[in-house]
């Protein structure tokens, strides 16, 4: 277990904990939703403390873990023995690389349907990258991965390397993740567009650093536009 934030609760169905990445100035996100039958969907695990993990239980079934592409596969193995009823799924483009490390039970095509919470592969990723929409009433979540950091400037030399990539000082499609994760410019804009346009959205979580609460829906088509 790495040091981690507190959980943080950001409506009735959507819970974020931050935590470290190890050897770099980084943080994680993990996200949790919680389903219509009241079960737990954990994107991106972070291994918690005693308590933390003690209280997510206490709030669902832990049933459906999923790694969003495959690069954040750090603590999958951990959650997947101490849920060993859950199944796991992981975008089909990243099963491979997913799979090195923990079994996989399927991609995102074959979690069950649910109203709460809907997942995509986002186009323009050679199927890599994994989508995560909660909705809750009028209240609407959008969670990313890779695709955009939304992080402050650091201090430092791993700072100024940060600075250099492009990856800190807000919210970014990071020159890594052009890199990365984006094969087809046109085709992640496009998708990026829709997603600005959900009704209801309010935040869009990251899986490194920051929400996005200021206008999410302005902030995400201004990114989608930088891919030309």
């Amino acid at each position: 277990m790495l040091p981690h934030e507190p959980i943080e609760k950001l409506s009735g169905r959507l819970w974020r904990v931050a935590g470290d990445v190890p050897g770099a100035p980084l943080k994680r996100v993990m996200t949790v939703a919680k389903r219509n039958d009241g079960s737990l969907l954990v994107h991106n695990a972070i291994a918690l403390g005693d308590a933390e993990m003690a209280e997510l239980a206490a709030w669902g079934d832990v049933r459906t873990l999923l790694v969003p592409n495959g690069y954040h596969r750090l603590d999958a193995a951990i959650f997947r023995e101490r849920f060993a009823g859950a199944k796991l799924y992981c975008p089909e483009g990243a099963r491979a690389r997913v799979a090195e490390v923990v079994t996989v039970d399927g991609s995102y095509a074959d979690v069950p349907a649910d109203g709460a919470v809907e997942l995509q592969t986002l186009d323009g990723t050679r199927q890599r990258e994994g989508v995560m929409i909660v909705r809750d009433g009028g209240d609407t979540s959008l969670v990313l991965n890779d695709i955009v950091f939304n992080m402050p400037h650091m201090r430092g030399f791993k700072g100024l390397i940060l600075r250099m990539f492009g990856s800190s000082g807000g919210a970014k499609i990071t020159f890594i993740a052009r890199r990365l994760v984006v094969a087809d410019k046109p085709a992640v804009r496009a998708h990026l567009e829709r997603l600005a346009a959900l009704p209801g959205l309010r935040r869009i979580v990251v899986s490194h650093h920051e929400t996005i609460t200021g206008e999410p829906g302005r902030v995400l088509a201004e990114l989608a536009a930088t891919l030309g």
